[in-house]
């Protein structure tokens, strides 16, 4: 079966690239700095300072396998040439729910390249299908788990 590629903008692959990096060097460094003061506290049964560095290692570990996957089957796209007038990746948009009186704000793209204050909406998802391309203006409806929704693409930023 085929995965999926994430989109991700070259700066965010960069920061990937660099935490995953840091993680591999720095990051293990410590780690292990950390389990082996705790190892000479003693008793290990009962030392919460050694199960708390091992907790810590298993979540870096599991966090480097995730941002190695990650970039292994990532897809770059450019948000610079991106049309300031067209939903593709790497862009913020607003939409307006049908009903509602509020935009909400949208990257069309990867979690790991979430602004502060801004929702993340997958190119992939069945709304992020039905954006890619569309204009200001356009009205979009897609199939949501329960059932149609229909949204107005109000501001691309």
């Amino acid at each position: 079966m085929d995965q999926e590629k994430t989109k991700l903008t070259k700066e965010t692959f960069d920061r990937l690239r660099e935490e995953l990096n840091q993680l591999k060097t720095a990051g293990r460094v410590e780690i292990a700095r950390a389990i082996e003061s705790a190892r000479a506290l003693g008793d290990l049964s009962e030392n919460g300072d050694y199960h708390a560095a091992k907790d810590s290692q298993g979540k870096m570990e599991a966090r480097i396998r995730q941002l190695e996957n990650l970039l292994l089957n990532c897809e770059l796209v450019n948000s610079s040439e991106a049309h300031s007038n067209t939903v593709c990746a790497g862009i913020i948009v607003s939409l307006l729910y049908d009903g509602d009186s509020e935009p909400e704000k949208y990257l069309v793209g990867s979690i790991e390249e979430k602004p502060d204050g801004v929702s993340v909406l997958s190119p992939n998802s069945p709304l992020g299908q039905a954006l890619m391309g569309r204009c200001v203006g356009d009205t979009v409806e897609y199939e949501a788990p329960n059932g149609k929704l229909t949204v107005k693409i109000v501001e691309i930023c």
